[in-house]
Protein backbone atom coordinates (compact mmCIF):
# COMPACT_ATOMS: atom_id res chain seq x y z
CA UNK A 1 0.00 0.00 0.00
CA UNK A 2 1.29 3.81 -0.88
CA UNK A 3 1.87 6.18 1.50
CA UNK A 4 -0.29 9.54 0.71
CA UNK A 5 2.82 11.28 -0.31
CA UNK A 6 3.13 8.27 -3.06
CA UNK A 7 -0.40 8.72 -3.90
CA UNK A 8 -0.65 11.91 -4.46
CA UNK A 9 2.56 11.73 -6.68
CA UNK A 10 1.63 8.91 -7.97
CA UNK A 11 -1.56 10.58 -9.55
CA UNK A 12 0.33 13.74 -10.42
CA UNK A 13 2.52 11.70 -12.83
CA UNK A 14 -0.46 10.00 -13.90
CA UNK A 15 -2.28 12.94 -14.85
CA UNK A 16 1.14 14.52 -16.33
CA UNK A 17 0.80 11.54 -18.49
CA UNK A 18 -1.84 11.88 -20.20
CA UNK A 19 -1.39 15.04 -20.94
CA UNK A 20 1.70 13.94 -22.76
CA UNK A 21 -0.26 11.56 -24.69
CA UNK A 22 -3.06 13.95 -25.43
CA UNK A 23 -5.76 13.02 -23.98
CA UNK A 24 -5.91 16.71 -22.29
CA UNK A 25 -4.90 19.36 -24.61
CA UNK A 26 -3.33 22.39 -23.72
CA UNK A 27 -6.11 25.16 -22.58
CA UNK A 28 -8.19 22.46 -21.93
CA UNK A 29 -9.92 22.28 -18.30
CA UNK A 30 -9.64 19.21 -16.68
CA UNK A 31 -12.72 17.60 -14.66
CA UNK A 32 -12.72 19.12 -10.89
CA UNK A 33 -11.41 17.58 -8.06
CA UNK A 34 -14.39 15.50 -6.69
CA UNK A 35 -14.33 13.94 -9.73
CA UNK A 36 -10.60 13.04 -9.89
CA UNK A 37 -10.59 12.31 -6.32
CA UNK A 38 -13.67 9.56 -7.61
CA UNK A 39 -11.45 7.85 -10.57
CA UNK A 40 -8.30 7.69 -8.19
CA UNK A 41 -10.55 6.31 -5.26
CA UNK A 42 -8.88 8.85 -3.18
CA UNK A 43 -9.78 11.76 -0.83
CA UNK A 44 -10.27 15.76 -2.82
CA UNK A 45 -7.39 16.64 -0.25
CA UNK A 46 -4.93 14.08 -1.92
CA UNK A 47 -5.93 15.17 -5.55
CA UNK A 48 -5.45 18.46 -4.37
CA UNK A 49 -1.71 17.43 -3.33
CA UNK A 50 -1.37 16.16 -6.65
CA UNK A 51 -2.73 19.27 -8.63
CA UNK A 52 -0.57 21.54 -6.31
CA UNK A 53 2.43 20.19 -7.38
CA UNK A 54 1.44 20.00 -11.32
CA UNK A 55 0.68 23.52 -10.75
CA UNK A 56 4.21 24.33 -9.03
CA UNK A 57 5.79 23.00 -11.80
CA UNK A 58 3.81 25.02 -14.62
CA UNK A 59 1.81 22.13 -15.94
CA UNK A 60 -1.40 23.23 -15.02
CA UNK A 61 -3.24 25.94 -13.84
CA UNK A 62 -6.03 26.64 -10.86
CA UNK A 63 -8.29 29.52 -10.98
CA UNK A 64 -10.27 31.29 -8.00
CA UNK A 65 -13.12 28.89 -8.96
CA UNK A 66 -11.15 25.90 -8.93
CA UNK A 67 -11.16 25.15 -12.20
CA UNK A 68 -7.62 23.52 -13.55
CA UNK A 69 -6.62 24.36 -16.96
CA UNK A 70 -3.60 22.82 -19.04
CA UNK A 71 -0.60 24.77 -19.63
CA UNK A 72 1.70 22.89 -21.00
CA UNK A 73 2.21 19.65 -22.56
CA UNK A 74 6.68 20.33 -22.18
CA UNK A 75 6.66 21.14 -18.53
CA UNK A 76 4.46 17.63 -17.92
CA UNK A 77 6.67 15.73 -20.40
CA UNK A 78 9.58 17.04 -17.91
CA UNK A 79 7.96 16.39 -14.95
CA UNK A 80 7.21 12.91 -15.85
CA UNK A 81 11.16 12.11 -17.28
CA UNK A 82 12.33 13.31 -13.35
CA UNK A 83 9.54 11.32 -11.11
CA UNK A 84 10.41 8.46 -13.40
CA UNK A 85 14.04 8.82 -12.15
CA UNK A 86 13.29 9.82 -8.80
CA UNK A 87 11.62 6.88 -8.44
CA UNK A 88 14.24 4.84 -9.78
CA UNK A 89 16.46 5.95 -7.78
CA UNK A 90 13.98 5.52 -4.57
CA UNK A 91 13.77 1.89 -5.51
CA UNK A 92 17.39 1.16 -6.08
CA UNK A 93 18.03 2.56 -2.21
CA UNK A 94 15.13 0.53 -0.88
CA UNK A 95 16.26 -2.45 -2.78
CA UNK A 96 20.09 -1.69 -1.46
CA UNK A 97 18.29 -1.52 2.41
CA UNK A 98 16.49 -4.48 2.48
CA UNK A 99 19.87 -6.32 1.21
CA UNK A 100 21.44 -4.74 3.91
CA UNK A 101 18.65 -5.40 6.42
CA UNK A 102 18.89 -9.63 5.26
CA UNK A 103 22.95 -9.19 5.35
CA UNK A 104 22.48 -8.21 9.24
CA UNK A 105 20.12 -10.59 9.70
CA UNK A 106 22.57 -13.41 8.06
CA UNK A 107 25.75 -11.99 9.96
CA UNK A 108 23.66 -11.93 13.76
CA UNK A 109 22.30 -15.61 13.06
CA UNK A 110 25.89 -17.12 12.08
CA UNK A 111 27.66 -14.78 14.63
CA UNK A 112 25.11 -16.33 17.36
CA UNK A 113 25.82 -19.98 15.32
CA UNK A 114 29.56 -20.08 15.31
CA UNK A 115 29.35 -18.37 19.43
CA UNK A 116 26.90 -21.22 20.18
CA UNK A 117 29.81 -23.80 18.86
CA UNK A 118 32.76 -22.27 20.85
CA UNK A 119 30.49 -22.06 23.75
CA UNK A 120 29.49 -25.90 23.50
CA UNK A 121 32.70 -27.32 22.31
CA UNK A 122 33.17 -29.28 24.86
CA UNK A 123 29.46 -31.14 24.38
CA UNK A 124 29.92 -31.21 20.70
CA UNK A 125 33.56 -33.40 21.80
CA UNK A 126 32.04 -36.42 21.51
CA UNK A 127 28.97 -36.22 19.05
CA UNK A 128 30.79 -35.21 16.25
CA UNK A 129 34.15 -35.67 14.34
CA UNK A 130 34.60 -31.60 13.61
CA UNK A 131 34.75 -30.47 17.06
CA UNK A 132 35.90 -27.02 17.48
CA UNK A 133 39.45 -26.30 19.78
CA UNK A 134 41.44 -23.70 20.73
CA UNK A 135 44.57 -23.44 19.84
CA UNK A 136 47.21 -20.31 21.32
CA UNK A 137 49.50 -18.81 18.91
CA UNK A 138 52.98 -18.53 21.03
CA UNK A 139 54.93 -15.52 20.66
CA UNK A 140 57.20 -17.37 18.73
CA UNK A 141 55.30 -19.18 16.02
CA UNK A 142 55.97 -18.83 12.50
CA UNK A 143 52.50 -17.77 11.49
CA UNK A 144 53.02 -14.31 13.41
CA UNK A 145 52.68 -11.03 11.34
CA UNK A 146 50.55 -13.17 8.98
CA UNK A 147 47.61 -13.51 6.94
CA UNK A 148 45.06 -16.48 7.33
CA UNK A 149 45.40 -16.99 3.92
CA UNK A 150 49.56 -17.08 4.14
CA UNK A 151 49.49 -20.24 6.56
CA UNK A 152 47.74 -21.99 4.17
CA UNK A 153 46.23 -24.15 7.74
CA UNK A 154 43.97 -26.13 5.99
CA UNK A 155 46.61 -27.88 3.58
CA UNK A 156 48.77 -28.20 6.38
CA UNK A 157 46.66 -29.75 9.26
CA UNK A 158 42.68 -30.24 7.39
CA UNK A 159 41.50 -27.84 9.99
CA UNK A 160 39.49 -24.59 9.43
CA UNK A 161 39.74 -21.38 11.40
CA UNK A 162 35.88 -20.26 12.10
CA UNK A 163 36.78 -17.69 15.20
CA UNK A 164 39.81 -16.29 17.07
CA UNK A 165 40.10 -14.88 20.45
CA UNK A 166 41.79 -12.08 21.17
CA UNK A 167 42.27 -10.29 24.74
CA UNK A 168 39.36 -11.02 25.68
CA UNK A 169 37.52 -10.81 22.26
CA UNK A 170 35.91 -13.20 19.82
CA UNK A 171 36.44 -12.36 16.16
CA UNK A 172 33.82 -14.33 14.46
CA UNK A 173 34.31 -16.04 11.18
CA UNK A 174 37.70 -13.87 10.24
CA UNK A 175 38.28 -13.34 6.44
CA UNK A 176 41.96 -14.18 4.88
CA UNK A 177 43.22 -11.35 5.22
CA UNK A 178 43.01 -11.19 9.22
CA UNK A 179 46.17 -11.43 10.85
CA UNK A 180 47.38 -13.34 12.99
CA UNK A 181 48.76 -12.27 16.35
CA UNK A 182 50.92 -13.27 19.52
CA UNK A 183 48.49 -15.32 22.15
CA UNK A 184 45.70 -15.33 19.68
CA UNK A 185 43.92 -18.26 20.50
CA UNK A 186 42.85 -19.47 17.25
CA UNK A 187 39.00 -21.72 16.84
CA UNK A 188 39.12 -24.68 14.91
CA UNK A 189 37.25 -27.18 13.09
CA UNK A 190 37.96 -30.09 11.51
CA UNK A 191 38.81 -34.29 12.40
CA UNK A 192 40.17 -35.97 15.38
CA UNK A 193 43.62 -35.43 14.84
CA UNK A 194 43.41 -31.20 14.19
CA UNK A 195 44.28 -30.13 17.58
CA UNK A 196 47.54 -32.20 17.58
CA UNK A 197 48.56 -31.24 13.99
CA UNK A 198 47.60 -27.20 14.64
CA UNK A 199 49.36 -27.28 18.21
CA UNK A 200 52.40 -28.62 16.41
CA UNK A 201 51.90 -26.09 13.00
CA UNK A 202 51.62 -22.97 15.39
CA UNK A 203 54.23 -23.82 17.61
CA UNK A 204 56.74 -24.10 14.77
CA UNK A 205 59.67 -21.37 15.44
CA UNK A 206 60.52 -18.41 13.65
Amino acid sequence: MKSPMAMYRSIAVDLAQRIVNGEYSVHEKISGRSLLASHYNVSPETVRKAIALLKVKNVVSVSQGKEITVLSAENAYSFVEHYKSTDSVDSLHHDVEQLLQQKREIDARLENLLTDIINYSDKLRNLTPYNPVEVEVPATSHIIGHKIAEIRLWQHTGATIVAIRRAGDIIISPGPDAIIEPLDRIVVVGNHEILTKTTNFVNSPL
